[in-house]
């Protein structure tokens, strides 16, 4: 008898906690106008080889991928704080070096006409070798975004990736069979 007392409250008890969530607050939600993130096309991953001619897998020193990339934002007057944060994997190849391994990546914010109203390149360290040959890392950066109307938010993009140089693209988009 207890037991189907507690079945029926569950469900009643449910509804009451989430009806008190949202709230009846006028002031528009930050998540509304919260900017997700997008990866740049032929910028989620590099393969970057040593230094020289050879650029077979055994020249590899190591590759790299955008693994995810979030946003959580907070608004303010006239403001919209940002806080973006991206992961990055990164495998050591067979031409590892006992050096830091160095991989370059970026953030644009985009507005809704397509210019870059911020934009900066970063630089996510890694100390990879033969027996440590993954890592991973979390990238987390601030950006404020102003507005003059809250509507304005809607327009901005962000976009990130990883910054190959041409000839890392060139092989990335060679070893996927495109020109």
């Amino acid at each position: 008898m207890t037991l189907n007392k507690i079945v029926f409250a569950a469900p009643v008890a449910l509804a009451l906690v989430l009806t008190g969530c949202g709230g009846s607050s006028s002031a528009p939600s930050a998540n509304v106008y919260c900017p997700a993130p997008f990866t740049v096309q032929d910028a989620g991953r590099i393969t970057h080889f040593k230094p020289g001619g050879g650029r077979d897998p055994r020249d590899i020193e190591y590759e790299a991928s955008l693994v995810g990339a979030r946003t959580q934002c907070e608004l303010k007057r006239g403001q919209m704080n940002v806080t973006l944060v991206m992961r990055i994997a990164v495998q050591a190849g067979p031409s590892v070096t006992g050096a830091p391994t160095q991989v370059p990546y970026f953030v644009r914010v985009l507005t809704g006409a397509g210019t870059v109203a911020q934009g900066q390149d970063f630089i996510a360290g890694f100390k990879l070798s033969a027996a440590n040959p993954r890592g991973q890392s979390q990238e987390e950066l601030a950006l404020t975004l102003p507005y003059s109307q809250v509507n304005d938010l809607s327009a901005y993009r962000i976009a990130v990736g990883l910054k190959p140089t041409p000839e890392e693209l060139d092989y990335n988009r060679r070893s996927d069979g495109r020109p």
